[in-house]
């Protein structure tokens, strides 16, 4: 079967690395390059037969991992790291390179060989951050734009280092080959940006049109890799062309479904990306050379992780991103596999240099997910040592606050709460890193400290310690648990409702003695239902007994070992009980022309009538002695019985008329 079985056998070998990676508590993709090791050429056993087949379907998987990149990454997101991602990435490939010549040195190295080793370190891996970046949460977070802003940069200068590496020894022409690419790279952002902009959403209407969602599917991939493939035709980067087509296509009204398609395809050439860089790592040059790979990545790693903090720090990004930059950007990338092919081929590297440059960069990318989770404790140590760097906090009261609610995250549903806490005059504060959502709680005068909730700096600065309340809307549950740890811990007696985003995770929220848990998924599972059998005229109170009682079976098969669910269940299941409804009077209602004590509403029912709405002017809490006319609303309040015995006495079914009304 050839490719077929070559494919067959990575995927199954990457589920049972994956799923002792998951059992160790480690990143997938560890599990995905330990496959392709285990699988690869160097190793005994079962052998993927076609490598090269497999090493290009691994470029699809990068292609599409930037195509996806670019669905959820505006061009608006690089403006707050436009800085550092166009004039900071450039000092860090020159630092780098200085470096990489200078350990060239220390190894004996001729100079072109210690200038080639210098450039291919000087760039990171797109692929391992990103999918590091996922696994732990911190997606969408400032640091993790500064990364990816300066990934983005690193990726362009792969065309020009395309060209002068292989040229080291004819400047001149190599000089050309550069302006001639950098004018290509021109007209196409400027065509992509300008003409894309305009042609792809209306591409993607007309599809829509057809209401097929295979073709859908098709036109999203056939719009990222076609447009990649059109870049390397031209000569730049498959994968910058690619991304530039997500922002593109993200501006459209189709981007987030895009990107959704997307996902699961991505995803399993992803896989195969990440299993053919475990078949370039040969153990047996690996056991040979043990010691001088050992002191290249301690050496590139270290060195090259100082250089990107000390970027950071130096375009004035403090608290923790300098450490959240270092120590995600120290690895080797995948575009340095290419640039070393090509050295290889025009006879400027030898083998054994090839082998130990590869060998470095895989090691590197192996340790990325495992020293990124030490994020939080390396910053944990710098506080103690260094001292504490303000925080940008916005319409903050002077005197500060106290009693009051802290909403991390400012998405949507934080600014939900946030309303409505404004109009009921409740201090809160908003936690946000988003500049866009930042500006937009700035403009309606919200408190908003600027930062990573997840960190206790930025608890301390919106006053967590003397908060009543915490509102989690964060779906991630890394992010999530961090966040409700740290408050509780400057504030044992704090609040906390969260959001659940899956109901694997009960059993943490339940170790963190969450006072009240929300799973969006469930609600809007069951407002849909109450509103499908409204629609098919089934009575409101029967409505609300099937609606609970999904709800407790829920509870009861899903949720049963969780206290804050359960709580709240029976929280709504007595607002429930009790609810107030709206009867709407028609023209054949028993009610028309009768006062309420003369129908002795509340001594034949139990219900309790406590408001009528008659044109504009609300009557609260009306006397006995109120005439019911048409067109009346009447807000009556009591239980689920008493509610069944006011409609069969009053409101008779049959009578379309005279209806509860929501």
């Amino acid at each position: 079967m050839g490719i077929a079985t070559d494919i067959i056998l990575l995927v199954v070998a990457a589920f049972f690395c994956g799923l002792l990676m998951q059992r160790l508590k480690q990143p997938l993709i560890l599990g995905y390059i330990l496959a392709g090791v285990l699988l690869g050429p160097h190793t005994g056993g079962l052998t993927i037969t076609e490598v090269h087949d497999i090493e290009l379907l691994a470029e699809i998987g990068v292609g599409l991992l930037l195509f996806a990149l670019g669905l959820e990454f505006s061009h608006k997101d690089l403006k707050p790291v436009k800085y550092i991602a166009l004039l900071g990435t450039p000092l860090q490939i020159g630092l780098t390179l200085a470096l990489g010549i200078g350990i060239g040195k220390m190894m004996g190295w001729d100079p072109k060989t210690s200038i080639w080793f210098g450039a291919l370190i000087s760039l990171s891996s797109t692929m391992v951050l990103l999918k590091t970046l996922m696994n732990q949460g911190w997606l969408g977070t400032l640091s993790s734009k500064v990364m990816i802003g300066m990934l983005i940069v690193q990726d362009l200068a792969v065309v020009p280092m395309l060209i002068i590496l292989p040229l080291l020894n004819d400047p001149a022409a190599g000089f050309v080959s550069l302006g001639y690419a950098a004018l290509k790279a021109a007209l196409f952002l400027v065509g992509m940006f300008v003409l894309g902009a305009k042609l792809l959403p209306w591409l993607m209407r007309h599809i829509v049109k057809l209401g097929s969602r295979e073709l859908f599917l098709l036109a999203i991939i056939a719009i990222g890799l076609g447009i990649g493939y059109a870049t390397y035709l031209v000569g730049l980067s498959f994968a910058f062309g690619a991304f530039i087509a997500g922002m593109v296509l993200n501006e459209s009204d189709y981007g987030h479904q895009a990107l959704s398609d997307i996902i699961p395809l991505r995803d399993v050439f992803g896989l195969l990306f990440f299993a053919s860089v475990g078949m370039l790592l040969d153990p047996r040059f690996f056991v040979n050379n043990f010691s001088t790979i050992l002191l290249l990545v301690l050496v590139v790693s270290i060195g090259k992780g100082l250089i990107f903090s000390l970027i950071s720090w130096m375009f004035r990004y403090g608290n923790v991103i300098p450490v959240a930059v270092g120590l995600g950007l120290f690895q080797v990338g995948e575009f340095s596999f290419v640039l070393a092919r090509i050295g290889l081929g025009t006879g400027a590297i030898g083998h054994d240099f090839y082998n130990l440059v590869l060998t470095t960069a895989v090691l590197t990318m192996i340790l990325t997910p495992m020293l990124s989770a030490q994020t939080d404790r390396l910053y944990t140590l710098k506080k103690r040592w260094f001292q504490k760097e303000p925080l940008e906090s916005i319409n903050f009261p002077e005197k500060g606050l106290s009693g009051h609610v802290l909403i991390a995250g400012g998405g949507r549903v934080g600014v939900q709460i946030a309303a409505t806490l404004d109009r009921l005059a409740l201090p809160f504060v908003i936690i946000e890193l988003d500049q866009r959502r930042i500006d937009q709680a700035q403009n309606k005068g919200y408190a908003i400290v600027y930062g990573d909730a997840s960190h206790e700096i930025v608890l301390a600065a919106a006053s967590a310690a003397t908060a009543s309340l915490l509102v989690v809307t964060i779906p991630g549950i890394v992010v999530s648990q961090s966040i409700i740890t740290h408050a509780r811990r400057m504030n044992n007696s704090l609040e906390v409702v969260a959001r659940l985003s899956d109901p694997e995770f009960l059993d943490i929220f339940n170790e963190l003695d969450v006072t009240d848990l929300v799973y969006p998924e469930l609600e809007a599972g069951l407002e849909m239902t109450r509103q499908a059998l409204l629609a098919l005229g089934i009575p409101v109170t029967e409505i609300q007994r099937q609606t609970e009682t999904l709800r407790q079976e829920y509870f009861t098969s899903s949720m049963s070992r969780s206290k804050p669910y359960k709580t709240l269940s029976q929280f709504r299941s007595a607002e429930q009980q009790f609810d107030l409804q709206w009867v709407k009077i028609g023209s054949d209602c028993n009610l028309v022309g009768r006062a309420i004590g003369e129908a002795e509403i509340r001594k034949t029912t139990g219900v309790s009538v406590v408001g009528v709405l008659r044109g504009d002017n609300l009557e609260p809490n009306p006397g006995p002695g109120l005439v019911f006319q048409e067109r009346d609303l009447v807000a009556i309040i009591g239980s689920c019985d008493a509610r069944q015995a006011f409609q069969e006495r009053f409101v008779p079914s049959e009578r379309v008329s005279c209806q509860l009304a929501l």
